[in-house]
């Protein structure tokens, strides 16, 4: 898959869910000020994504907000399995805190396969944190904090979401044009 079909699918998802289902009441300002930066790795294999990890951390902390208030790093092949994903975010969070970032920018986790804890494969309510690729979401906490104080209720964001999220249905979803996940072959598959 090419850099360019991995972006427009993720920008797809960005525009008609993250924004257009108001999933995210922060993300609207930063993205349409192009001030969310994209990377598509090519990293063939885990200790090379941890290091362009390292690097966008590097590049995040020090880069002007104004210009790039976070970064979105794109996986589209190597971490298929959720829940190989899902342990690799604890990786990415200890490399926060190994650069001296704890407090300064967090780790938000999305993919195809995302599901919460206690849930079924299938519940709606997963696809709050579904993108078309697997995503670790580098995000400035005092971006975050700012944009906490300017909405009403943000505890009540994750409630919403699934509310809409239940109205809209996965036929609702399809036709924002957002696919839900091929199935994996069976040596990947979950159980």
């Amino acid at each position: 898959m090419q850099d360019e079909e991995v972006l427009a699918a993720m920008r797809l998802w960005i525009e008609n869910a993250v924004i257009g289902l108001n999933l995210c009441p922060f993300a609207k300002s930063v993205y349409v000020k192009n001030q969310v930066r994209f990377v598509v790795s090519h990293a063939r294999h885990l200790d090379a994504f941890l290091e362009e990890l390292d690097a966008e951390l590097d590049f995040l902390a020090a880069a002007d907000p104004a210009q790039v208030d976070t970064t979105l790093l794109i996986h589209p092949t190597l971490l298929p399995d959720f829940l190989d994903f899902n342990d690799f975010t604890e990786l990415a969070e200890a490399a926060v805190a190994e650069h001296g970032l704890d407090g300064v920018i967090q780790v938000a986790s999305f993919h195809p396969r995302f599901q919460f804890a206690d849930t079924e494969p299938d519940d709606i309510g997963n696809y709050t944190n579904r993108a078309p690729f697997p995503t670790l979401h580098l995000i400035r906490e005092e971006s975050l904090a700012r944009a906490v104080e300017a909405i009403p209720n943000p505890e009540e964001i994750f409630e919403r979401n699934i509310e809409t999220l239940q109205k809209l249905g996965l036929a609702g979803w399809r036709a924002l044009g957002l696919s839900t996940p091929a199935p994996l072959p069976p040596e990947q598959g979950e159980s």
